[in-house]
């Protein structure tokens, strides 16, 4: 028999989403017949998967010993990739992701999940920095983890939010879900795009390939997707524009896919577009950042000190700004979200 007195970070989740958290291995059903079949019990009282828990509740499995698995843990003194930490506070961190750092291990099967590759992810690092920090220690811990509130592609750069906590977990997902939480990016496409002006399409995930299919009109599976864009300076030699972008939504390629469907494909885009120039001019990948996040919580939730809070990467991180000496990344970046 295990037992597991609750803390903080395991209050306020279901029964079955802890047990699953806590245990390894167990197909669904296994787990789900147990609780059926009182194996698992909170206070010494008959439990039910929905039952949420909270802080201080004892919950005691009557389960095999193969499905807790073994008590190693990483070892987090030895890590490569140092986080370049924009903001930090108790409960959240925002780090700038540089482009070509995988944010985090893809599903099973994903061509990412390659033996030794969650050391070099990005969420592995920021947990090797709280925890060498003394801010996490995984060992008392039963089910949560730092964990990353979005995720931008591995080769796409900027703002990454990591949560410390459950509480903070819960308040920036719930924030990200009802759009209260502003991403501004930056971006370079081909051709002369003028003034500003919101789109609307239809986005359709391919699961299999990881692409986005963008149609003007809604079908079966796709969901609505808005994107803000303004024309911040023009290259004719090049042809080519820096865009401001604000999602409005969030999907997966939403930039990239939407942009590629309007008629502006990024620079370096290979999978939506490609171009044999934007090697000659050193881009093998897409030319956009994640430049900039901004908040707003409710006045009694736990990141209610993050109201109207800007933060922003470094100008000098976004390399594809040479290409337009011009431009004032520092105006841009302090000024409202336009785009």
């Amino acid at each position: 028999m295990k037992s597991f007195v609750i803390n903080e970070n395991d209050a306020g989740q279901r029964l079955d989403k802890f047990v699953a958290k806590t245990t390894r291995g167990m197909p669904k059903s296994l787990l789900y017949k147990y609780i059926r079949q009182k194996r698992v019990k909170v206070n010494r009282a008959r439990a039910h998967e929905g039952d949420v828990l909270s802080a201080g509740d004892v919950v005691e499995m009557w389960i095999p010993d193969e499905f807790f698995g073994e008590n190693g843990l990483p070892d987090y003194t030895r890590v490569k990739l140092v986080p370049e930490i924009v903001y930090e506070d108790g409960d959240i961190l925002l780090c700038d992701k540089k482009p070509g750092v995988l944010a985090h291990l893809g599903d099973e099967g994903d061509k990412n999940r390659a033996e030794g590759a969650e050391r070099e992810t990005l969420v592995f690092a920021l947990t090797a920095y709280l925890v060498n920090k003394g801010e996490y220690d995984p060992a008392a811990e039963h089910s949560f983890a730092p964990a990353l509130c979005n995720r931008i592609d591995r080769n796409t750069g900027g703002i990454v939010i990591l949560a410390k906590n459950a509480a903070a977990l819960r308040s920036v997902n719930e924030a990200i879900r009802e759009n209260r939480v502003t991403k501004r990016y930056l971006c370079v496409v081909h051709g002369r795009l003028l003034g500003e002006k919101t789109e609307t399409a239809y986005h359709l995930k391919d699961y299999r390939t990881n692409t986005a299919r963008i149609t003007a009109n809604q079908v079966s599976g796709s969901k609505k997707i808005i994107t803000a864009y303004r024309a911040l300076a023009y290259d004719p030699e090049r042809d080519i524009t820096l865009c401001g972008i604000t999602l409005v939504t969030g999907r997966t390629h939403q930039i990239r896919a939407h942009m590629a469907f309007l008629g502006w494909p990024l620079l370096g885009e290979g999978k939506y577009a490609k171009n044999a120039d934007d090697r000659r001019l050193g881009y093998s990948y897409q030319a956009l950042y994640s430049c900039s996040v901004s908040f707003r919580f409710g006045e009694d939730d736990v990141l209610a000190h993050l109201n109207g809070k800007t933060c922003s990467v470094s100008g000098e991180n976004i390399s594809f700004l040479s290409l337009f000496p011009s431009f004032s990344y520092e105006k841009w970046v302090g000024s409202r979200p336009k785009g």
